[in-house]
């Protein structure tokens, strides 16, 4: 047999996320999206949830009677962030005047859904 015995003093440290709170769930936020322009019936909130699950956020998306499209999205602020770029242009065949965001308390969502 090759290699180190293991003395008291040498037990493995577990690396960061091994053990205490999940990392990734207390990195989570919320964000509300408000999205203003030519947004509804050029497929913005299809193309929301699908980009938002390729960045592995949870939420919704929804066509607002003013208009406008509503988007929560939960996540890591990273990928919250790269939604939020996203939302600026949406699909091919959107034309977005403006974007408004504002974080919000936590949501509990499962996946990305379309109301």
């Amino acid at each position: 047999m090759t290699g180190r015995r293991e003395t008291p003093g040498d037990a493995r440290r577990p690396s960061a996320g091994e053990s205490g709170p999940d990392p990734a769930s207390s990195a989570t936020r919320c964000r509300l999206f408000r999205i203003t322009g030519r947004v509804q019936g050029v497929f913005f909130r299809d193309s929301t949830r699908e980009r938002a699950s390729q960045l592995g956020l949870t939420g919704s998306a929804r066509n607002m009677p003013d208009g406008s499209v509503e988007v929560l999205a939960c996540g890591t602020g990273e990928a919250l962030e790269q939604l939020g770029l996203w939302l600026q242009s949406g699909p091919p065949m959107a034309s977005v005047s403006n974007v408004e965001s504002k974080d919000v308390g936590q949501q509990k969502c499962r996946t990305f859904t379309i109301g």
